[in-house]
């Protein structure tokens, strides 16, 4: 007897994930809405299931010293704050002073100023300044400097400490590194195996919209 078969697509099942993930807060789907009525790049938000994710490991890491790099327009510095325990704070940094009276606006409006701290700037002059013991990490920056981001960050991390990477997959362009010979594919996929190889870390690969790694700091 031949085994039954369905003809499902990796979007039906994104779609039944969605539907089955709790619905995020008011002020997260109207942050959403507004990237994609006033974004050119509205991808770039981490939207409901991704931040689901997000708030998820926050609530479970329950972390007192968050980093995350890559701000764009708060949400998903609104997602990682969900979990920080009492006098936790998250410092969230971003390149573009451009979308900055936007952050702040969707912080204050979640009502997180004491528990999300806004650098605007140079991600390394930030991460160089602030203290040891981050508890989670977040990388969502310009990919170029995704390696830079991970060697500067893992040294201040604490043991047991979890760090995320985003978009690791590339639209899945690192799975045919010989058909899409960028240099940001390229080094995604470098990266991905020295993290693999990386003796200071467990890991795994999340399939999870454009891919996550997972780090735990040993």
């Amino acid at each position: 007897m031949k085994p039954v078969t369905f003809d499902i697509t990796p979007q039906e099942v994104q779609h039944y994930c969605d539907e089955h993930t709790k619905i995020p807060t008011p002020q997260l789907q109207q942050i959403e809405r507004w990237v994609h009525l006033h974004s050119a790049y509205p991808r770039m938000v981490a939207g409901q299931f991704q931040g689901s994710f997000l708030s998820m490991i926050s609530k479970i890491v329950q972390p007192r010293l968050v980093v995350e790099v890559g701000t764009f327009v708060g949400y998903s510095a609104i997602c990682l704050a969900q979990g920080v325990v009492e006098g936790g704070v998250v410092h969230t940094i971003e390149v573009n002073d451009e979308i900055e009276e936007v952050i702040r606006r969707n912080i204050r409006e979640a009502k997180l100023e004491r528990q999300v701290q806004i650098h605007i700037g140079d991600a390394r002059e930030v991460i160089s300044a602030l203290p040891d013991g981050i508890d989670l990490a977040y990388i969502d920056a310009d990919k170029p400097s995704t390696p830079d981001y991970y060697e500067m960050l893992l040294p201040k991390m604490r043991r047991g400490g979890v760090m995320l990477v985003d978009n690791i997959l590339w639209s899945g362009k690192v799975l045919r590194t010989d058909l899409n010979p960028d240099a940001d594919t390229r080094l995604l996929d470098e990266f991905n195996q020295y993290v693999v190889d990386d003796p200071r870390i467990d890991n795994i690969l999340l399939p999870l919209r454009d891919g996550i790694m997972m780090c735990r700091v040993r």
